[in-house]
């Protein structure tokens, strides 16, 4: 009961302050002056614009956000171990990850077509067929302002996936 008294006390006491509205005479005065003033014009509203209709012509690929369907995962699929070529001898750019290797040139020649790639501060001359990065990337084709490379990744089930990657020439190296 005594939380009771506490609470009427307290609405009487904001009740109490609410009293008195002469301090507002200046409020009511301007809002009164408001009310003479004629409205203001208001523009009526632009008409709507319309707009070309797009066709959405990636419905029909599949949802990126969906898993792959297993006869996807099964055309894209390495069965069994990793490709390897035993007793190959690794180039010192298979030591590094392709996303620090660098495209710096090409040559071409009656030796045929290189590529000049610059990684960990040295640049090497490859070729069609040679290995790069840890991923065993190998050089698929080599143009005048890319060169592109096919690696062998995990595809986290138990196979192996081949990925293409592409490195573009590095302006001004």
């Amino acid at each position: 009961m005594n939380g009771g008294h506490w609470l009427l006390g307290g609405f009487c006491l904001c009740l109490w302050g609410c009293e008195g509205a002469a301090g507002f005479a200046d409020l009511d005065a301007y809002l009164d002056e408001m009310r003479r003033q004629a409205p203001a014009a208001v523009d009526s509203v632009p008409p709507l614009r319309s707009f070309p209709v797009l066709a959405y012509g990636a419905g029909a690929l599949r949802d990126p956000f969906q898993p792959l369907s297993d006869d996807l995962l099964a055309s894209q699929r390495l069965i069994g171990a990793r490709r390897s070529e035993p007793g190959r001898v690794l180039h010192p750019l298979e030591q590094l990850d392709i996303e620090q290797l660098q495209m710096v040139g090409t040559l071409s020649g009656v030796a045929g077509n290189f590529v000049l790639l610059r990684g960990a501060g040295v640049v090497y001359r490859l070729q069609v067929g040679d290995y790069l990065g840890r991923d065993q990337g190998r050089i698929i084709a080599i143009g005048d302002l890319q060169v592109d490379v096919l690696e062998v990744v995990a595809d986290g089930l138990g196979g192996w996936l081949e990925r293409s990657r592409t490195l573009l020439l590095k302006k001004h190296s």
